[in-house]
C-alpha cells in the first residue's frame, strides 16, 4: 500500500450506499479501507470491489478455521478484489499457511491478529500473542494486527518480528489509542473507525485526523 498518512479507515457500516459514500469522501486521506462482517454481510462480496476503486481493501474477516477452510474463504475474499485478509493465529500454523499459501497465489496479503485492541483482548489472546507473531514471521506473513489501546504491546511485537512485517494498530480514536504512541511503539499503520465514519462529515473528520497523526508523527502535539 502506498502510505498516504499512516491510516486506515474501519469501514463498520452496513449499509451499501453510506459505505460507498464514505468511502468516496475519505479517499484522499486513507491508505487503506477495512471492511468486515457486518458490511459485507448486509451487502454481499462484491461491495470490496466497489470499495476498491477508492482504496485498496482489507477484509477484515478474521479467518479461523481448519486449513481447507481457510482456503476456501481466502479464494472468496481475493476473487472478490480484496488486497488482503485479516486472519487468526491461534488455530494453528497448518491453517495459516493455507491463508498465506492463497495469498501468495493472488499476489496478495495476509494479516495475522497477534492481539485484538479491546480489554477482553487481554485475557486469551494477549498470553499468545508473541508466540503468535514469531509464527506469522516465520511463516512468511506481510503483517500482523496490534492494538493501539496497549502500545507497550506493540512495542513488545515489533522486537520480536523486527522489520520482517508491518504491524497495522486498531484503536485509535473511540477506542483511545492515541496514533503518535502506537507508531513511536512500532506501528506502521493506524486503524480509524467510528471516529471517522459516525462523525457528521467524515471528511472533515478524516482530514483533521490525518493532519493530527502527521502533527504527532513530526513531534508537534
Amino acid at each position: 500500500m502506498e502510505r498516504k498518512t499512516c491510516m486506515i479507515l474501519a469501514l463498520d457500516v452496513s449499509d451499501r450506499e453510506e459505505a460507498l459514500e464514505i468511502a468516496e469522501a475519505v479517499s484522499e486521506f486513507v491508505d487503506a479501507i477495512k471492511v468486515g462482517y457486518p458490511l459485507v454481510l448486509a451487502t454481499g462480496l462484491g461491495i470490496i470491489r466497489e470499495l476498491a476503486e477508492f482504496a485498496p481493501v482489507i477484509a477484515d474477516f478474521k479467518v479461523a478455521d481448519i486449513p481447507n477452510t481457510n482456503r476456501l474463504i481466502c479464494e472468496q475474499v481475493f476473487e472478490a478484489g480484496a488486497d488482503a485478509v485479516i486472519v487468526h493465529g491461534f488455530t494453528g500454523r497448518d491453517s495459516l499457511d493455507a491463508c498465506i499459501e492463497v495469498a501468495s497465489e493472488y499476489r496478495r496479503d495476509v494479516f495475522v491478529v497477534s492481539e485484538m485492541s479491546h480489554p477482553g483482548g487481554a485475557e486469551f489472546l494477549q498470553p499468545a500473542g508473541e508466540a503468535i507473531a514469531r509464527m506469522a514471521a516465520e511463516a512468511g506473513a506481510f503483517g500482523l494486527v496490534a492494538p493501539a489501546t496497549r502500545p507497550e504491546r506493540v512495542k513488545i511485537i515489533r522486537k520480536i518480528v523486527g522489520d520482517k512485517l508491518t504491524i497495522i494498530s486498531p484503536g485509535v480514536g473511540t477506542q483511545g489509542g492515541k496514533a503518535s504512541d502506537v507508531i513511536a511503539a512500532g506501528a506502521d499503520w493506524v486503524i480509524v473507525g467510528r471516529s471517522i465514519y459516525k462523525a457528521e462529515s467524515p471528511k472533515e473528520a478524516a482530514r483533521k485526523i490525518a493532519a493530527e497523526i502527521e502533527a504527532e508523527i513530526r513531534g508537534e502535539n
